[in-house]
């Protein structure tokens, strides 16, 4: 459900962001690699970017597919930015059309955006928007769909002045109290990224030329890093950090618990185990104490696959593309030229 990427580092043009890596995100709208749930993100795109001196992103959105916009493709081609969030979106059931409903979501100087879905949306969280949401921000909601509503958690814990990665935990341990559900989220103010795994896949790439945290690697380069399922990721222009969203009934995990995470990541053994060891126990993170702190150029995390926590089957039910999109070598005019650009040396 859906693919998304966000970039801190040196001006970059759009298209060497988005569209001309090998399998960056404009290949991920029709042909993506690892995805677990559906097959095509042709349900509507958008990219947010910030332009020097201005706290407060531009957003470009639309409802079709990216590889249809010939207008998006001249506009990526001359727009540089040192900070971008940029996503195509594959529609979860039930949910509203329209531009309105792709990422990323704004409001003042943040971007957001949701990989992943809700289950039962959107009864399941009803109770849930009651408590935590106030009828204006009910209102203010951009479109009838699961991401506009994770969104709106956010952003309520933003303007009651949380740091951006205890927001992201906190809304994702109230859904996951609720209902099963896949929560990758992103975040970014141009300055920080906080991004979630909880249920589906994300990695990183990290070192002089940037940082760049998406849902898969833009390319077959040995340095890119996937994360572990149940992580916090904090990145800045100067380092990132990594946090285990330990698993547990709300409450702060027990300290044997989060010994053996914070143990796991810096050893380089199995990470998986670290985080599955409190996924057995319930279905809310709580918010872990212990950290580990990736020091700029170094993977420190073992690459792996996400585990199954939240997901469901994937959808062979989505039809796959036809047109130009549907060729394995893509919409013409898409061959990458600058697959190295966050390339870690």
């Amino acid at each position: 459900m859906c693919r998304h990427l966000a970039y801190l580092g040196p001006p970059a043009a759009l298209r060497d962001l988005v569209i001309e890596p090998e399998y960056g995100l404009y290949r991920q709208s029709w042909a993506p690699r690892n995805q677990r749930n559906g097959t095509v993100n042709a349900d509507g795109f958008g990219v947010g970017w910030y332009a020097p001196g201005d706290p407060v992103p531009a957003r470009y959105r639309r409802e079709g597919p990216i590889w249809a916009d010939r207008s998006f493709a001249d506009l990526a081609r001359v727009t540089r930015s040192t900070a971008v969030l940029a996503a195509v979106r594959s529609a979860t059931e039930g949910t509203a059309a329209g531009a309105e409903a792709a990422a990323p979501y704004g409001a003042g100087r943040w971007l957001f955006s949701l990989n992943g879905a809700i289950g039962g949306w959107p009864d399941s969280v009803a109770d849930l928007a009651g408590r935590r949401l106030s009828p204006g921000d009910l209102l203010r909601l951009e479109a009838r769909c699961d991401a506009a509503f994770v969104w709106a958690l956010v952003r309520r814990r933003l303007e009651d002045g949380a740091d951006p990665a205890d927001a992201l935990t906190e809304v994702v341990a109230d859904i996951a109290g609720c209902t099963t559900a896949r929560l990758n989220l992103l975040l970014t103010d141009g300055e920080v990224i906080a991004a979630t795994t909880w249920g589906d896949v994300l990695g990183y790439r990290f070192g002089p030329a940037g940082v760049l945290v998406a849902s898969e690697a833009p390319d077959d380069s040995p340095d890119w890093t996937d994360l572990p399922d149940a992580t916090l990721l904090r990145a800045t222009r100067d380092g990132l950090e990594l946090r285990s969203l330990i698993v547990g009934s709300g409450e702060a995990a027990e300290s044997g618990e989060l010994a053996e995470a914070a143990k796991a990541g810096e050893s380089g053994a199995s990470a998986d185990s670290a985080a599955s060891a409190g996924s057995a126990k319930a279905a809310a993170p709580a918010t872990a104490t212990i950290s580990m702190t990736v020091p700029l150029g170094s993977t420190a995390v073992p690459s792996r696959s996400a585990s199954g926590l939240g997901r469901s089957a994937p959808d062979s039910s989505h039809p796959n593309p036809t047109g130009p999109a549907a060729a394995d070598d893509g919409p013409p005019g898409t061959t990458p030229t600058s697959r190295d650009f966050l390339r870690v040396n």
